[in-house]
């Protein structure tokens, strides 16, 4: 039994397919499935049920990919305690970073990042939130980047930044107000975005309390809120890293929160607790603070980057 071998189970695991896992692996099929048949025949146990269409692990198959993935995570972390000691920053980072956030965030911080670090080889995938720890836990991502209060056993939670909330208003919408109440707008539309549960439990925790019977519209995205916002009437919610997107007339309805309520979100980074790569976390941070509106950081993280 080698490595080898074992991230080639581990290949056909995640793609379900001996074409796509060849492909991703750079062998060709018949060789991926010489090499399974092999490992089959030295452990006494097939690993997958294979047909014409479909590739699916058995139930000890299930044990023994699980096993091939610690123990392919554990070697890997020779040559990531190698290069930690040599001060060295490089080799993959596979990231992934919820929806809600990756707008905001990702076209500068792909930008900064490939020019400061040429020497790591950047991937980055977009997730919804419930899809992370998996990919985590499986060791099929390094890091991931989503909105805080969500860590599981075995995943470690990095805060990283705090994101105001403020309200967007139609024009037609209490704009002479320098604030916004949100008892003002107890009769008026508001317009909340599909399967954004940051926004559920922080900036919109007042909803719960508002006359009920109320109108409440739901949107794919911040911007098409927006736009039906400016159509329509009402209002809604937006980031405080939206308002570069926003037009200058845009900007005029945009109000601060005040009262009794949360508006603000927490962004963390998501690890496993036996990630050891100290100084390729640091380039996640370093990168971030290159374009984060000043004071957003956490103050910790800002003047002394991630310890672990």
């Amino acid at each position: 039994m080698t490595l080898q071998q074992l991230k080639y189970i581990v290949a056909i695991d995640r793609y379900r397919s001996f074409a796509k896992a060849a492909d991703a692996l750079g062998i060709s099929q018949p060789t991926l499935s010489a090499m399974l048949v092999k490992l089959e025949d030295e452990l006494d146990v097939r690993i997958f049920e294979r047909s014409n269409k479909s590739v699916t692990p058995t139930i000890a198959g299930e044990k023994i990919i699980r096993q091939a993935e610690r123990t392919i995570a554990e070697a890997e972390r020779i040559n990531e305690l190698v290069s930690e000691d040599k001060g060295d920053v490089a080799g993959d980072l596979r990231l992934c970073v919820v929806s809600s956030i990756a707008p905001y965030i990702l076209p500068k911080f792909i930008r900064f990042y490939t020019e400061d670090y040429p020497q790591v080889r950047l991937s980055i995938i977009e997730l919804k939130g419930d899809a992370i720890q998996a990919e985590l836990q499986q060791g099929h991502i390094d890091g991931a980047i989503a909105t805080g209060g969500h860590a599981h056993p075995g995943i470690l939670e990095i805060p990283l930044y705090t994101e105001r909330f403020m309200v967007y208003l139609s024009a037609d919408c209490w704009r002479k107000l320098p604030v916004f109440r949100p008892e003002n707008l107890e009769h008026e539309k508001m317009w909340i975005m599909r399967d954004a549960q940051c926004l559920r439990d922080s900036a919109f925790s007042f909803c719960k309390a508002r006359t009920k019977g109320r109108r409440v519209y739901e949107a794919g995205s911040i911007d098409t809120l927006i736009r039906i916002v400016d159509e329509n009437g009402g209002f809604t919610i937006i980031p405080e890293m939206h308002l570069p997107f926003l037009s200058d007339a845009q900007r005029e309805n945009v109000r601060r929160i005040e009262g009794d309520y949360l508006s603000q979100r927490r962004v963390s980074l998501y690890i496993r607790e036996d990630y050891i790569r100290q100084a390729m976390l640091n380039t996640i941070t370093k990168t971030l603070l290159r374009f984060m509106p000043e004071g957003m950081m956490e103050e910790r993280i800002a003047k002394y980057g991630i310890r672990l």
